[in-house]
């Protein structure tokens, strides 16, 4: 089985261009993997907002997966500066095995969707890690691709 995971952030973009990366892309449902979702600072990607704007627009469907956030202690440590981004990264993956993501998550529901952070860039943002982790755990040929 071949199956597609995308991975998409929502800042330094506008909301049209978003969209429209979403759709193009054929992505089925959105999977927002945050810590914290109803930060003001997020703008039209602000939950509840997030998922009205998803479905009325683009009829792609949205849910928040607490399993695949990072660590509280960690994303403090990160954004603070005491953890650089390799250990960060370690914590997160650690956390992902401790936590069994791979095992409670039904890969099913992850066909076409796509994981959503703030970062812009994937390369170093806890939803590439996370594609990356459950790409490699669940049978079949996954490809993950970041909009």
């Amino acid at each position: 089985m071949s199956a597609t995971l995308f991975t998409i952030g929502f800042t330094r973009t506008t909301a049209a261009a978003f969209f429209q990366r979403l759709e193009g892309a054929g992505v089925c449902a959105v999977v927002d993997v945050r810590l914290k979702t109803r930060s003001q600072l997020a703008g039209f990607a602000k939950q509840p907002d997030l998922a009205f704007f998803l479905e009325r627009v683009s009829g792609i469907a949205c849910r928040v997966e607490p399993l695949l956030a990072p660590a509280p202690a960690a994303f403090a440590g990160y954004r603070r500066g005491a953890l650089d981004w390799e250990a960060y990264a370690a914590t997160y993956e650690a956390s992902l095995g401790e936590r069994r993501v791979a095992a409670r998550l039904d890969p099913a529901g992850f066909e076409r969707a796509c994981l959503l952070c703030s970062e812009a860039d994937a390369a170093r943002c806890h939803r590439r890690l996370a594609a990356a982790h459950l790409a490699g755990a669940w049978p079949g040929d996954w490809r993950v691709v970041h909009l």
